[in-house]
């Protein structure tokens, strides 16, 4: 039996990951002015360390610099490559306040950067230095939640490991508080109709200019407040919609326009890895067909080693 997977429950973690989103935008703003930009938005996501989220290495003039969300010891922590340390601690601090500290911190280190103060993606935005609303950080969610992400890459990069085609890294976006997946067919897609709050239609436009098959993981919100997995397909197949994927807890959510399977029957199942590989192959497989995806020259032929 495979060991156990945290209980994630949107009602008691919400304000923490509200708190986290918030926060993780400005780390992920300060990554897209640092870097060049990359198709598909792929250069401003974060990864999945041991110990939390981290930007990886970012290049500034003379040296390079690294930010991490420690969710172990509970700190922001600023590395760079000659040395130098900030951090502070994660505890009792608003989205103004953590906004201060940590434009504070690469100004000492002499790291000079600039960002649009809004957040992104989200409906009536606080600028980050006016928002103290937002301060909850319970550790029991954020431990709860680490541990949910690491299982859960874990079972990202099997699947991913079947697949030969084009796909992203396994990735965490800011915007939209998710980890995801992607794969694509190789086809060109139609003009994506843009229309996210914040965001320029040109972004959506390059992200979604090839046929994709994408999956994640999303801690909730407002039209759905349960932690859930999600697959969608763009553009989307006829027929679609009412196929019927495995296992049987999972269903398409008209509004999301999304395959959802519940955390909760994954964390529950006997083998949670085995219950969420399920799903993603099911719902994958039937949208590849749909959509007449070359699945021979995408996919291996042989057994894929675990």
């Amino acid at each position: 039996m495979e060991h156990k997977w945290p209980v994630l429950s949107y009602e008691k973690g919400k304000s923490t990951y509200e708190t986290l989103q918030l926060w993780s935008q400005i780390v992920g703003k300060i990554k897209l002015a640092a870097l060049p930009w990359v198709n598909h938005s792929w250069h401003i996501t974060l990864h999945i360390t041991a110990t939390g989220l981290t930007t990886g290495s970012m290049r500034y003039k003379d040296q390079d610099f690294q930010i991490d969300f420690d969710f172990i010891a509970h700190l922001l922590k600023i590395t760079t490559s000659k040395g130098e340390i900030r951090q502070f601690d994660l505890h009792g601090i608003s989205v103004a306040g953590f906004y201060s500290k940590i434009f504070q911190s690469l100004n000492d280190l002499e790291i000079k950067l600039f960002i649009k103060p809004t957040p992104v993606e989200l409906v009536n935005p606080i600028p980050f230095e006016l928002d103290t609303i937002h301060a909850t950080y319970e550790e029991e969610e954020v431990i709860s939640f680490h541990q949910a992400l690491l299982n859960i890459q874990g079972v990202f990069m099997k699947f991913r490991g079947e697949f030969k085609g084009k796909c992203s890294p396994i990735h965490f976006f800011w915007g939209s508080f998710d980890l995801a997946l992607s794969l694509f067919s190789g086809r060109e897609a139609p003009k994506h109709p843009g229309g996210v709050p914040g965001m320029p239609n040109w972004v959506a436009e390059d992200a979604y200019c090839k046929e994709v098959s994408s999956f994640g993981f999303w801690t909730g919100g407002e039209d759905l407040k349960e932690a859930v997995f999600y697959c969608y397909l763009y553009p989307e197949p006829e027929g679609y919609k009412s196929a019927k994927v495995q296992p049987n807890e999972a269903y398409y959510h008209h509004k999301l326009g999304e395959f959802i399977l519940p955390f909760s029957a994954v964390q529950g199942a006997e083998n949670p890895g085995d219950k969420l590989l399920e799903f993603l192959r099911s719902t994958y497989g039937i949208g590849a067909d749909l959509a007449k995806w070359d699945r021979a020259a995408l996919e291996y032929q042989y057994p894929v080693k675990n």
